[in-house]
């Protein structure tokens, strides 16, 4: 089979979506870039399967250029995940984007429903890559309205929240796409215990500027 490698990649992180409690059951997708048949696109998880009991010919792939409704896949037997426009929209919109983490975790997923930024309470927000994380407006889940609304909350940024959806982070490989998942909803949990005890300080401008300085040369193990 072709580009093993990538779609065996897929699987296993979409394991420990369930495994970490990123994402329940079967909610959440997960891509990485790549090429088949000399077209670029994305490996793309199934829609509506159960991540451990996926196979590599369960991974679909797109290309960049593909530009089908969901309803023509599933009925000639290529079933992507439904959210694989923003997917799609992504890596068109951000080369530095080679894989992409979709989460409903429960703590950014809870803070979406606010329908707000998560403001610079804490220095490590800038891992997403600005003085704050954006949440993306809301739209109903697979169309081209939330695929726009996303593209726009990413801007200069690696990581946004959906709003009343979760939260989506893309990265140079799979496993920092992860991590940077990880880390926004771990940023949610702090924000919520945070608010408990009314509006938290925050960082200013010019010291989150900063930070994201020191971010961009920080290199993780």
């Amino acid at each position: 089979m072709n580009n093993l490698k990538e779609r065996e990649l897929v699987i296993e992180f979409s394991i420990k979506l369930n495994e970490t409690n990123l994402s329940p059951l079967r909610s959440g997708n997960i891509s990485v870039r790549g090429f088949e048949d000399d077209k670029e696109g994305f490996f793309i998880t199934p829609s509506g399967k159960k991540y451990e009991t996926l196979k590599p010919e369960d991974i679909v792939f797109l290309s960049l250029d593909e530009d089908k409704d969901f309803l023509a896949w599933f009925n000639s037997g290529k079933n992507p995940s439904s959210e694989w426009r923003f997917h799609q929209d992504i890596y068109k919109n951000k080369w530095e984007a080679k894989a992409i983490v979709h989460t409903h975790s429960p703590h950014a997923t809870a803070v979406s429903t606010h329908r707000k930024s998560i403001p610079p309470f804490h220095y490590m927000i800038a891992l997403a890559g600005g003085e704050d994380i954006k949440c993306a407006d809301y739209a109903t889940f697979g169309t081209h309205e939330l695929s726009v609304n996303i593209i726009n909350a990413l801007k200069d940024r690696k990581a946004c929240l959906m709003a009343n959806h979760g939260q989506v982070a893309f990265g140079e490989n799979l496993s920092k796409a992860f991590e940077l998942a990880q880390e926004v909803e771990n940023i949610c949990y702090q924000y919520v215990i945070a608010l408990k005890m009314g509006q938290p300080k925050n960082l200013s401008l010019a010291e989150m500027n900063k930070i994201l300085d020191k971010v961009k040369n920080y290199k993780s193990g």
